[in-house]
């Protein structure tokens, strides 16, 4: 018998947060590990909880760090050489949407199947698949609007001003792009940059497919699914929420409709008691009296 779906199961939560950039973690894991896991990538723990995953080459390295020292819970890493320093390397902080990590994560096992030239490639500005450009068209077609908030910094707003994203030009610190918020990219929303709730950042040559799949999910208009009474599943006060309703029932079909009347027709009376011949001869009638 075939599954039919039922939007209060099958969808995990009660209420649509929208727009979805104001949502908050679903605190599972799973769903951003799972396309690196499917490519058989090695999975270790330690003795606190935290998650440790290696590509086979061992030139990509995930921490999901919910025991870590900061709020960075998403460290990735890739190498040129296995050991010395990362080529390149992102952070998620402890609130960001799982959905967010896992369009990352999704893209980064697809560039890794395609082999280095895919997922160690820098940006270059100008060239027409790497300009680091690329990764903010996604925000621009959904109305985000460019800011020049400070010297040196090129931003996108969205049209509510609870999120954006940044740009630093210039000279950077290599070991804290990597450690720290002064990286290169930082996407956030909350009440400022500054304040945020949730937050991502990205070192200088992080490849521009990455990123532009995940501002690809941060600009998608479709609302994400959270708990109502999980307030950290999204930003109270700020979001929008929405009642998941159950689906509608579907128009009925004419046999529906035959099936129906029939159901409420009237029993049938017991046909009336009609004489039948018979083989045997009837009684004689009476005379008539005299």
């Amino acid at each position: 018998m075939s599954h039919q779906p039922d939007s209060r199961h099958d969808i995990d939560g009660d209420v649509y947060v929208s727009p979805r950039y104001l949502a908050s973690t679903t605190g599972i894991g799973d769903p951003a590990l799972a396309p690196l896991l499917e490519l058989g990538w090695d999975l270790q723990h330690d003795e606190d909880g935290n998650v440790y995953v290696s590509a086979p080459d061992r030139r990509v390295r995930l921490g999901y760090l919910p025991e870590g020292e900061d709020d960075g819970l998403w460290r990735i890493n890739a190498y040129k050489d296995p050991f010395g320093p990362p080529t390149w390397g992102v952070c998620f902080n402890d609130r960001t949407p799982t959905e967010f990590v896992a369009a990352f994560t999704t893209a980064l096992a697809t560039a890794y199947e395609q082999g280095p030239d895919a997922y160690l490639t820098r940006p270059v500005a100008g060239s027409d698949e790497h300009d680091p450009f690329l990764a903010v068209v996604p925000l621009l077609k959904q109305g985000w609007e460019i800011d020049r908030p400070r010297w040196g910094v090129f931003a996108v707003h969205s049209p509510d001003r609870l999120a954006g994203m940044e740009f630093t030009t210039g000279h950077l610190d290599p070991e804290a792009e990597l450690t720290t918020r002064d990286a290169r990219w930082q996407l956030w929303a909350g009440k400022s940059i500054d304040r945020p709730v949730w937050y991502a950042t990205a070192s200088t040559d992080t490849p521009v497919a990455l990123l532009t799949a995940v501002t690809q999910c941060v600009s998608d208009p479709a609302p994400l699914p959270r708990w109502r009474q999980d307030t950290l599943s999204y930003i109270k006060g700020m979001a929008q929420l929405t009642p998941i309703l159950p689906p509608e029932p579907p128009a009925p079909t004419p046999l529906d409709v035959q099936r129906a009347a029939a159901s409420r027709r009237p029993a049938a009376l017991p046909a009336p008691s009609v004489p039948r011949w018979s083989t045997t001869s009837r009684p004689a009638l009476p005379g008539p009296r005299r």
